[in-house]
């Protein structure tokens, strides 16, 4: 219970302030509106940051992404038994967030009539810069490798200033890798914000884009896993 419980308040907060990010930089009449790729990458890592210390005094080990929560299991780093409610929490979580920046930005959803105005899939879940399947699943593949090969020699990085590492790690990967799929990394942190948008009363809202759900859920999985396995390699 205490995994479930640190695991969705923890991925709570990373959508609530990554989400809100998106919202800030896209709605009509927000005074971040039309803030640069730096600023979204800052945000985001700072989000992860605050996340992964929520989690951490809850009692889960802060992985808010089932890309890391799978891949460290496949290869021996996490107990199978603790999956399924590490999963249910983070996928909770980050609906539960994204819920709460309707909540929070609704004045602007009103305010901002189109897709051109900014309202969009894309504040709550990830689109590619250009749309080609293949390449895009290899980008979140090779994305994701990177930030769970890296958390795999962190070690506990819950603990002390690490979580700031963490957030380090998100902002260098979006900066270097993020701007063709907008760097999902993590299924739930793009299916949980994608469905919320998709069911709830949000004011002039457009298609979820439903069919490239597929990317950002079995790229972030692939990498995962190669990134676990590599490091099972190397150490064993």
């Amino acid at each position: 219970m205490s995994g479930f419980i640190g695991e969705f308040f923890g991925t709570l907060i990373l959508i609530l302030l990554g989400v809100g990010t998106m919202a800030s930089v896209n709605l009509n009449k927000a005074y971040a509106k039309g803030a640069n790729w730096t600023y979204v990458c800052v945000a985001w890592g700072m989000a992860v940051t605050m996340g992964v210390y929520v989690a951490g005094l809850l009692g889960s080990q802060g992985h808010l992404n089932p890309a890391v929560t799978i891949g460290f299991a496949v290869f021996g780093y996490f107990p199978w038994a603790d999956v399924v409610p590490y999963l249910l929490g983070q996928f909770l979580g980050a609906f539960v967030g994204a819920a709460l920046v309707v909540i929070h930005y609704y004045p602007h959803f009103q305010a901002s009539p189109d897709e051109a105005n900014g309202n969009h899939v894309g504040i709550f879940a990830t689109k590619p810069a250009v749309k080609n399947p293949v390449f895009n699943f290899l980008s979140e593949t090779i994305a994701t490798w990177a930030f769970v090969f890296i958390l795999l020699n962190l070690g506990n990085f819950t603990a002390g200033l690490k979580p700031f590492i963490v957030g380090m790690v998100i902002m260098v990967v979006g900066m270097g890798l993020g701007s063709t799929t907008g760097f999902a990394l993590n299924p739930a942190r793009d299916w949980g914000p994608r469905l919320a948008y998709t069911i709830l009363p949000i004011p002039h809202k457009g298609g979820a884009e439903w069919n490239y759900a597929w990317v950002p859920m079995v790229g972030p999985l692939v990498g995962g896993i190669l990134a676990a396995g590599l490091q099972f390699w190397i150490t064993y």
